[in-house]
């Protein structure tokens, strides 16, 4: 049995303490935060030892895997210092927001012979990883174009207002447009032109992207509004012989011809787990945990993640 610590408790890490639940060869066994009352849940659900220091909870337990879901600023420096602890590491994206803090944790890594992973969920998401296969497939034929969406309303909840601080949070790019962008670099690999518009305020930031490759094109948007936007991600992909839609938590397929079909793919057991984000745990955040932990458990590399492709992305965002 894994013991593992999460470390940072904000509004992304209900998703993981959920996905932990349901992940067995594992166990959380401490969490930590500097706010105690953000240590009350998660201390509820797991049984785990409460810390509000990370070096304390670092020296009094014996922790296998180290989850970390701190703001983006700090994910490089806690990383290495965990990995430098003997800790494997799954850490939320982005691995940070340069190309010196990917080369920190990687090296770590290396260092010390331990496991490390950015934890980017749509490489783990059955809805896009159906998608993947039906490209991978040539089910319907070729791709011809494509369009991705991720919006909502600016983070007011974060704490010390860091998401707002383009220097700490890197903004929209970093937070909503990094998962499309990561998912397409996955599947297509690195577009050959890009081309982008930014719009936005104080209170607002918004990125409409255009993705060319050879024979197709992808689109994307994604936005944090001044108002109170409901969170939503959707795909649209046409093919030669149909189009495939994500919208609504919603899988549509119509193909050439007439027919069409609603695809529930990914749902383990007939059961959806809620995890604290409204949103079925097997979904993703549950599977990619499961994925880390058996990569640990057999010593095998966290190849869906690869290091390279993560600096792909990283190319793409710091030009947008």
């Amino acid at each position: 049995m894994l013991n593992v610590g999460i470390l940072g408790l904000g509004g992304i890490s209900q998703a993981h303490v959920s996905g932990w639940l349901n992940t067995k060869d594992a166990r959380v066994v401490a969490v930590c935060d500097i706010r105690p009352q953000q240590l009350i849940r998660p201390v509820e659900q797991t049984g785990a030892k409460a810390y509000t220091d990370f070096e304390t909870m670092m020296s009094r337990e014996k922790l296998d895997i180290l989850d970390i879901c701190l703001p983006t600023y700090l994910h490089s420096e806690y990383a290495v210092k965990a990995m430098d602890k003997g800790c494997h590491v799954l850490c939320e994206k982005p691995a940070g927001l340069d190309f010196a803090d990917l080369e920190r944790e990687y090296e770590a890594a290396r260092r010390n012979g331990v496991h490390f992973m950015i934890a980017q969920v749509l490489r783990f998401w059955p809805e896009y990883l159906a998608l993947k296969e039906m490209v991978d497939k040539g089910t319907l034929g070729r791709v011809l174009s494509g369009h991705m969406s991720r919006l909502s309303g600016i983070p007011v909840w974060s704490w010390d207002n860091w998401m707002k601080d383009k220097d700490r949070s890197g903004l929209v790019p970093f937070d909503l447009h990094i998962h499309d962008i990561d998912f397409m670099v996955s599947v297509f690999g690195a577009p050959k032109t890009v081309m982008s518009r930014r719009a936005g305020s104080e209170s607002q930031d918004a990125v409409h992207a255009l993705y060319e490759y050879d024979g197709f094109f992808i689109t994307c948007d994604s936005a944090w509004y001044n108002c109170d936007y409901p969170f939503a991600a959707s795909f649209r992909f046409q093919f030669e012989k149909g189009v495939v839609e994500y919208t609504g938590g919603v899988l549509h397929v119509y193909e050439e011809g007439g027919t069409s079909r609603v695809i529930t793919p990914g749902i383990e057991d007939g059961e959806a787990h809620e995890n604290g984000l409204g949103l079925p745990s097997s979904s993703g955040y549950e599977n990619e945990i499961k994925y880390f932990v058996h990569c640990v458990l057999e010593n095998q590399p966290t190849s869906r993640v690869p290091e390279e492709e993560l600096k792909t992305v990283l190319s793409i965002l710091r030009r947008l």
